[in-house]
């Protein structure tokens, strides 16, 4: 029996008017017909570098931005034209947004309680009670503790704020989670710490994951099925694996061959790929890694 995907994007566009210096408008097109899917616990990572689209494309997909063209299927529903109010009231609670700055994402005034309890209050899921069990067992989920819950963000560490923003959108048991670059501003030993509780949570929960990153080692071990931007287009996709130990296009291999080889016992001479997108050809350096 084959299931139907959580998310179904398809040929989905998203352009933007501006205006030159001389007051000329413009049209840049920032994500061009893309598609995908989205099976639920399951992990779409997508990669580029930035001005790929990434970001549009997450935010297009949570309807932050109205699309300019395609069409968004969740949970089989259609709601590429939804109004913000149907959007609040059928969409909102099943698919949460993580953002890249932990500390412009939350309220500064509100601590972490209220932060971590908004969507409860919002949506009056539960009495006071409930609400307050509802939270202090988010804070333990993200490895804090119910005394820190009554503490503001500036009080936080960028890594702990992460984990307060996470804790918040899991408030409603969301059924997707669309991570845009969420650990690309902390200490690499802290992104393993929310890589890793984020792949606990979604083996607890279940939740699958949209996770925009340009730190391939990360996606590499996170994510389930990979989609390579590249000027607002889906160059390549397909099983992270297979994209990363045979990429098919030259700029997915531009991008893996950037990479830096992080163990002393694999280092050495090895060929860089040097993409150049206005050229049919790409061409290869010999360097050491």
């Amino acid at each position: 029996m084959t299931h139907a995907p959580l998310l179904k994007v398809t040929a989905l566009s998203k352009s933007f008017t501006v205006r030159d210096e001389a007051g000329r408008k413009g049209v840049i097109q920032a994500v061009k017909d893309v598609s995908f899917q989205v099976d639920r616990g399951r992990t779409v990572a997508v990669v580029g570098e930035s001005g790929s689209g990434k970001s549009t494309l997450a935010r297009t997909v949570n309807r932050f931005y109205e699309p300019s063209s395609g069409s968004i299927e969740f949970r089989g529903q259609d709601i590429t034209t939804l109004s913000d109010r149907q959007l609040g009231t059928s969409v909102r609670k099943h698919m949460q947004f993580v953002f890249q700055d932990p500390y412009s994402a939350i309220n500064p005034r509100m601590t972490a309680n209220e932060i971590i309890g908004e969507g409860l209050r919002i949506h009056r899921l539960g009495d006071a009670s409930a609400q307050r069990a509802r939270v202090a067992r988010l804070l333990d989920v993200v490895g804090l503790t119910v005394a820190q819950g009554a503490r503001y963000p500036h009080e936080f560490s960028g890594g702990q704020r992460q984990r307060i923003g996470i804790a918040r959108a899991l408030a409603l048991e969301p059924e997707l989670l669309v991570l845009d670059e969420p650990v690309s501003a902390l200490d690499v030993s802290i992104q393993a710490q929310i890589v890793n509780l984020l792949q606990d949570i979604q083996a607890e929960t279940g939740v699958a994951y949209i996770f925009i990153s340009h730190d391939l080692s990360v996606v590499r071990h996170i994510a389930d099925e990979v989609l390579v931007m590249h000027l607002g287009a889906v160059v390549e996709s397909g099983p992270v694996e297979r994209v990363f130990s045979d990429p098919q296009h030259a700029y997915t291999q531009a991008l893996l061959s950037s990479v830096p080889i992080s163990d002393p016992r694999e280092r050495g001479t090895r060929t860089r790929v040097v993409y150049d997108a206005g050229r049919t050809a790409f061409q290869t350096d010999e360097v050491a890694s």
